[in-house]
């Protein structure tokens, strides 16, 4: 079947067609990078990396152009070099290598594309001046600003009127404004802030014209699909619109949206114990603290285990949840591990699930009935079976991002030599006991291998093991 998507902007799931099959373009927000990442800032990359590597199957690897942006201008950025006492490039470059590790923890591949503000700024200045050329924005007091009343179809993404985004938005109200809700497009900056020349002044640029002036000049336009957490909806992706479509005249047109972005894809916002994160809360969990603790193949599980546009609730059942899935998964494969897969192709269930919106609880489903037919085929001995089963098995899990790691290492997990010399050891006394019927030694093997905190799966071709997670 084809994929379809849901599309943000008209609200309905609609077949993807991009633009040109032979350079198929997706541009997702990437971090602002001045802290840690919190575990909501992981599901939009963990989502959209989905995306990119069923794209790249059925269109090829090299024929898709993924940009994942770093804003590396920002007033946090700003504040924590001042508390450090640090140059602002030592905090951006500091947080990005951190994020880019956590990432490779999760099994993201890396973009494509990964543009810098900084390294933009040209285009920036470039494209404000494109917007004011067309009247769309003013210069007032070292500010640029959008005129948002210029761009007939601003509130179309997010489905929200003028009066309604300012009584429900935070709208900072200065005296050089026209309308509350403009917003800025340059703005000047503060005695030791990073500054860049401009035809208003030296300054910096809003948030929402880096990603415009970004996506154009890295992909062109318009792009096939733009990604990101739902609460960008508004204002961030609803002001890109009215940028990209103003800078090049398109203001009264209201199909111009079709020339940024032909499809708009959000994935829903994540709680943890069923509360919105919070600093006040004291619930701010950070990606990088999670993926020492926990192997980040769980962590990513766990972030797909949800249909992405639907709310997930961070909680340890969750995790729980998530890692015996992936132990039952990697069992099979570990005990079937001597027969060579027949194939590399996913199977159909399994595609129409992912292709359809990206069904990650559908498409997971038909990966537990692959491994229930390994486990059958095993115990009969239908290696023709097991074969077709295995391939198609790692074959979907790889565009999950999943089961990536030796099954046997997983399964036995991060343990020491010697315990692990202890294990096999204590397994091979086991089995000769067993083969003895020599049950009270068996039963003080057992006891031991517990005390050692180690689960022992018994299977046609013999005995596996793990710590307990």
């Amino acid at each position: 079947m084809p994929l379809t998507i849901h599309d943000t902007l008209h609200r309905e799931k609609r077949v993807f067609e991009p633009r040109d099959p032979e350079r198929v373009t997706l541009y997702v927000c990437g971090p602002t990078v001045y802290d840690y990442a919190h575990i909501g800032n992981a599901r939009p990359p963990v989502v959209f990396d989905v995306l990119v590597r069923l794209l790249r199957r059925e269109y090829g690897a090299d024929k898709v152009v993924y940009a994942r942006n770093v804003t590396d201008v920002d007033d946090k950025i700003n504040a924590k070099a001042a508390k450090e006492g640090t140059p602002i490039g030592e905090v951006t470059s500091r947080y990005e290598a951190a994020y880019l590790e956590d990432m490779a923890r999760l099994n993201v591949s890396p973009p494509d594309l990964a543009p810098h503000v900084t390294d933009h700024m040209d285009a920036i200045v470039a494209q404000i001046g494109a917007i004011m050329d067309q009247g769309c924005a003013y210069a007032a007091e070292g500010h640029v600003l959008f005129d948002v009343s210029s761009y007939e179809a601003y509130g179309r993404l997010s489905g929200r009127n003028l009066d309604d985004m300012i009584a429900g938005a935070r709208v900072e109200v200065a005296p050089y404004k026209k309308n509350p809700h403009d917003f800025v497009l340059w703005k000047p900056s503060k005695e030791g802030e990073p500054s860049w020349p401009s035809p208003w002044g030296e300054g910096r640029p809003g948030w929402h014209i880096e990603c415009s002036a970004m996506i154009e000049q890295t992909l062109g336009l318009p792009i096939d699909i733009h990604g990101g957490g739902v609460d960008l909806v508004f204002p961030h992706h609803e002001n890109e619109i009215a940028q990209g479509v103003c800078a090049h005249g398109h203001a009264h047109d209201p199909a111009a949206h079709a020339e940024y972005s032909r499809y708009w894809m959000h994935n829903g916002f994540l709680t943890v114990d069923a509360e919105k994160m919070s600093k006040s809360i004291g619930n701010v969990l950070l990606l990088h603290d999670l993926v020492q603790a926990i192997p980040g193949e769980v962590v990513r599980w766990a972030l797909l285990s949800a249909h992405y546009r639907q709310p997930l609730d961070w909680n340890q059942s969750l995790l729980d949840q998530s890692r015996k899935a992936l132990d039952r998964l990697y069992g099979a494969l570990h005990r079937s591990a001597a027969i060579e897969a027949s194939t590399d192709e996913p199977p159909a269930d399994f595609l129409k699930a992912i292709e359809d919106d990206i069904n990650t609880p559908g498409a997971m489903a038909t990966l537990f009935a692959l491994s229930s037919e390994i486990e059958r085929a095993m115990t009969a001995g239908d290696h023709g079976v097991v074969a077709r089963a295995r391939g198609e098995l790692i074959a979907a899990a790889a565009i999950l991002g999943v089961l990536q790691a030796d099954p046997g290492e997983w399964l036995e997990g991060e343990v020491s030599d010697a315990l692990r010399t202890e294990v096999e050891t204590l397994l091979e006394q086991r089995a000769a006991a067993r083969a003895a019927k020599d049950w009270p030694e068996a039963d003080r093997i057992r006891d031991r291998l517990n005390a050692l905190n180690v689960v022992v799966m018994d299977g046609p071709d013999g005995a596996t093991w793990r710590v307990k997670g």
